[in-house]
């Protein structure tokens, strides 16, 4: 019920710190008011979600709530990569959230108290869990009365002023008072006097023969059911009964006909059966026979085409099968409304995925990270990303003594900034200690005319071709040769994208950046003819591989006709979505047949198009 689980959320949250999923149930609980209007607490409960409990990866503390908020707050106000949704959240929502935060402290505070301690008696820590739980279910008013509300409200009463009442000498631990509160309120059953819904109700014939209602479903009409069969008696035979006057198993046919009979003067009737029971044809009850016998055939087709509607919708509810599958959609939003300026980065995305750009940067969703999660392979990468931006900086001489030794300290400061889990550190660590040796060895052999290093260089935005839409980006190293001109260099902690995919500009980052080289966008460098453009991938066994994307297949082409041709198809692609009636289809160019893991693949109802067959790229505007 859902007082009981609010009780029980409260005590985990206060009794076993470290999970962001009761916490976020506890706060989104419709009978969490802590004195404030429902509204409020349910809106702060989305703030602190975003701001302190999503993309975390440490283990929150109902305790510590208010602080890591706080803390997150902070992190993202000097974040320049902050999400989209921060800009947007108003400091009233802010100063609610911290409202809320202050009373959940208050109302967790006597279960905290006990925390500390090696073992607390069981009616001891069964008050502090009442007090905890009416601090945290107070209304507006002070009152109680959404708390102990209805059948489970003072069953749940009930429950709370026995425990408090119990002379039991138990002591246990905080710890071990969730599993104890569970297997004490497990066997209390609320039985609601109406059902579960106080319009409908399912009697038997003596409580449907003495009441009156609109409709009235006669179910079970089916020959052995209703009626049921008279058999005899396993321990009283037939003449035994009679020599005692009890009454005969007929008997008990005449009465369920006179139920049946009384059932039919309802306002509304439908009498229903089963088609089958078991695998076997089912036969319909001898009074439906007779009754459809009475009426007449032509009576009894309009009652079954009325009972056909009413099968559709049972069957449409249940399989779906009246329902249409999605279309494939491909929204056409105005021109005014499309983005005009887009990175390198999304280039690779709005030809692959349209309907992710549409998304994104048209409707402003942006994807909601996990409540609690492991730094992965996109963390990985970023580290070791501004490990060699640091080292690239530096200007460090990989032929010194001491280049690798500071390389390491790079990457020790790089670590500690990063505050990883201890065992996702004990992990990559040693994966970079066996990289870093590999790192200056593959400098010093890179080196050889290279005039100048730039690490992380901004290109700014630059337009293409005459629709007024710009490309920016930014390289994450550029090498300066003799003769006017540069190397290109993209990291790559991974195996996506492929070099084949980089050459056929299907992946035409490193292709773009290129041509945004040549035509001076990288202010720091100027107007520069690139010479090479390569992957340098750092590989998990420690290898260091550069792998330039300029040969395929026994195919070569030079970096600046590669960046031309990546430029020439940027400008077609661009003037392809400055068409009103260009959509922006889902999945138009998936990596993978049946892969269904982007972010917005949810949104697109990609399982549903795609299940249905539907390919075209029709959908219409959404």
């Amino acid at each position: 019920t859902s007082a009981a689980t609010l009780t029980r959320l409260l005590v985990e949250t206060a009794c076993r710190p470290g999970d962001p999923v009761a916490i976020l149930s506890l706060l989104k609980h419709p009978l969490l008011c802590l004195g404030i209007e429902r509204a409020v607490v349910r809106r702060a409960a989305e703030t602190i979600e975003l701001v302190a409990l999503r993309g975390g990866t440490g283990r929150p503390d109902g305790a510590a709530l208010e602080e890591l908020f706080e803390k997150r707050l902070t992190e993202f106000a000097g974040d320049r990569h902050a999400p989209r949704w921060f800009g947007r959240m108003s400091a009233e929502r802010i100063e609610e959230a911290r409202r809320a935060l202050r009373k959940l402290r208050v109302a967790l505070d006597p279960l905290l108290v006990v925390r500390g301690a090696s073992a607390v008696a069981l009616t001891e820590i069964a008050r502090a869990t009442v007090v905890a739980l009416e601090m945290a279910g107070r209304g507006t008013d002070g009152d109680l009365n959404n708390l102990y509300a209805g059948d489970a409200g003072q069953k749940l009463a009930e429950f709370l002023r026995s425990l408090l009442a119990a002379e039991c000498p138990m002591t246990l631990t905080i710890e071990e008072w969730p599993d104890v509160l569970g297997a004490l309120i497990g066997p209390e059953i609320v039985k609601p006097a109406a059902g579960a819904d106080g319009r409908i109700a399912i009697w038997g014939a003596l409580e449907a023969r003495l009441q009156t209602v609109d409709t009235l479903v006669l179910g079970g009409l089916n020959e052995g059911s209703w009626p049921r069969r008279a058999d005899a008696d396993r321990f009283m035979s037939r003449a035994m009964k009679v020599g005692v006057d009890l009454e005969p198993p007929e008997r008990r046919i005449g009465l369920a006909a006179h139920d049946f009979w009384m059932g039919t003067g309802a306002e509304t009737v439908v009498l229903t059966r089963a088609a089958r029971a078991g695998d076997a044809p089912a036969v319909a009850s001898r009074w439906l026979q007779r009754l459809i016998a009475y009426i007449g055939p032509e009576r009894a087709a309009d009652l079954g085409k009325r009972g056909d509607t009413l099968q559709r919708w049972v069957r449409s509810l249940d399989t779906g099968a009246e329902m249409p599958f999605a279309k494939r959609p491909s929204p056409t939003p105005p021109i005014e409304a499309r983005p005009k300026r887009f990175s390198v980065t999304e280039i690779e995305t709005l030809r692959r995925d349209p309907y992710a750009v549409y998304a994104r940067r048209i409707l402003g969703l942006e994807p909601v990270e996990n409540l609690l999660r492991d730094p992965g392979v996109a963390e990985r990468g970023t580290l070791f990303h501004a490990i060699m931006h640091r080292f690239t900086e530096a200007a460090v001489d990989p032929d010194a003594a001491d280049a690798e030794e500071t390389l390491a300290n790079i990457g020790r400061q790089c670590f500690a900034e990063a505050r990883l889990p201890a065992d996702v550190e004990a992990v990559w660590w040693p994966r970079f200690r066996a990289l870093a040796k590999n790192i200056v060895r593959w400098e010093r052999e890179h080196r050889a005319g290279v005039v100048r290093r730039y690490a992380e260089e901004r290109a700014d935005a630059i337009e293409t071709g005459n629709c007024g839409i710009t490309l920016s980006g930014r390289a994450d190293r550029i090498d300066l040769r003799p003769a006017n001109m540069a190397d290109i260099l993209d990291y790559k902690t991974g195996s996506s994208p492929s070099k084949g995919q980089a050459h056929t500009l299907l992946a035409p980052q490193l292709a773009l950046e290129a041509a945004m080289l040549k035509r001076g966008a990288f202010k720091a460098i100027g107007p520069v003819e690139p010479s090479q453009l390569a992957f340098v991938r750092l590989k998990a066994n420690g290898e260091v591989e550069e792998q330039s994307i300029l040969e395929y297949d026994r195919r070569i082409k030079s970096a600046g006709a590669l960046a031309d041709e990546a430029w020439s198809r940027l400008e077609q692609l661009f003037q392809h979505y400055n068409d009103p009636a260009t959509g922006y289809l889902s999945r138009a160019l998936p990596f993978r047949e049946g892969e269904t893991e982007g972010n917005y693949d949810h949104l697109a109802r990609v399982l549903e198009w795609s299940a249905g067959g539907d390919s075209d790229e029709s959908g219409g505007e959404e």
